[in-house]
């Protein structure tokens, strides 16, 4: 009697233990390239709990995971306007506020912009965000289309001459329809917002004329190409530009890179943290979603990637040469020509997709 005992205890002890250690993981599923080096084992050194950190580089990626279900993943960071369709379908639970003290840190503006996606906040907070602008060799655009290249416009890539002369050194676009569509809508003098059809077909007719020039698609791919001179002209993400702007710097390879937010107007976004539904690790979630919107955390983020925060304390601790540059931090005459992505229902989102495939094949 007093073995069995023994060994039912031992069994239950073994079955917390199981347990306890099941509570010290959280699974993470970033964009690449978007966190500081040190974040992870500063908040597994503080709290204990094993990190697993995978990364993606499209929203559609990530939202073929979570509709899919059972991701695997306890935190991920969807883009707002695609957040708020996934909140639609149930993909996401709602946050515990008592367990983000944090949350106080984050601008009450920015917040209140990122509600037209999630009203009340209820369900994600900011992580980072930026705009989707030009990137390039200025080096090689000088040489080709000289002092009066227009890089301070969508011209740079859209106008078929251009492109044209550009393409030898190497031109690359997003992977992603919801922003590639848009911003040759917004060249055409087209709502960057409307959810015509016929106005995605505009865009991709368009598209047509600059594709025998594009050397590939890709989203995260342009970040080293265009570091090492492999390619001269990107449309990307501000702080990953940045980064190639940085890595070509420390390589000190003769590649100087900028990056330029079309006086025409660029898409804004914002990627936010939310946790899904069938996250089993929800506690742990909530432990780094605090923890990263600590001021220092945040800052340190910041000036790694150089995206924009929306961490009000932080801005004191960010580097100066990051807050005065305008395509990180924009000025209220820039941000006046900024748009936000709408949030697109079924039938809207085959018909930019249908028109995105076009574009890539050609057909």
């Amino acid at each position: 009697m007093k073995l069995k005992t023994i060994l039912m205890a031992s069994t239950v002890f073994a079955f917390a233990s199981a347990a306890n250690a099941e509570d010290k993981v959280l699974n993470i599923y970033n964009w690449s390239d978007y966190i500081a080096e040190d974040t992870i084992e500063k908040f597994e050194k503080e709290t204990g709990i094993k990190v697993t950190y995978d990364v993606f580089d499209s929203n559609e990626v990530l939202e073929a995971k979570l509709l899919a279900g059972n991701s695997g993943y306890d935190l991920v960071v969807p883009s707002a306007s695609f957040m708020a369709r996934q909140i639609k379908a149930g993909v996401f639970q709602k946050l515990d506020k008592s367990k983000l003290p944090n949350l106080a840190n984050l601008d009450a503006g920015v917040m209140g912009n990122v509600a037209t996606y999630d009203e009340g906040n209820e369900h994600a907070v900011v992580y980072l965000w930026g705009t989707t602008g030009i990137g390039y060799n200025e080096g090689k655009v000088a040489e080709r289309l000289g002092d009066s290249a227009p890089t301070d416009s969508w011209a740079l890539i859209f106008d078929k001459d251009n492109a044209a002369k550009l393409a030898d050194c190497g031109i690359s676009v997003l992977d992603a329809p919801t922003e590639m569509i848009p911003a040759a809508m917004k060249y055409l003098g087209i709502d960057p917002r409307s959810t015509d059809p016929a106005d995605f077909k505009k865009a991709s007719e368009l598209f047509a004329q600059i594709k025998p020039h594009i050397r590939y698609f890709h989203s995260s791919q342009y970040i080293n190409d265009l570091a090492n001179g492999d390619i001269c002209l990107t449309v990307g993400w501000s702080g990953d530009i940045f980064q190639a702007r940085d890595r070509a710097a420390e390589a000190d390879n003769g590649v100087s890179v900028a990056y330029t937010i079309p006086k025409e107007g660029a898409l804004s976004w914002f990627d936010m943290l939310a946790i899904p539904t069938d996250a089993k690790n929800a506690e742990n979630a909530h432990k780094f979603i605090d923890f990263v919107m600590d001021a220092q955390i945040t800052a340190d983020i910041t000036n790694y990637v150089w995206f924009s925060s929306a961490n009000t304390p932080a801005l004191k601790l960010i580097d100066q040469e990051i807050l005065d540059d305008p395509g990180i931090f924009p000025s209220d005459e820039v941000k006046a020509k900024l748009w936000v992505a709408p949030v697109y229902d079924a039938r809207t989102d085959r018909a930019i997709n249908r028109e995105w495939t076009s574009v890539k094949t050609g057909q």
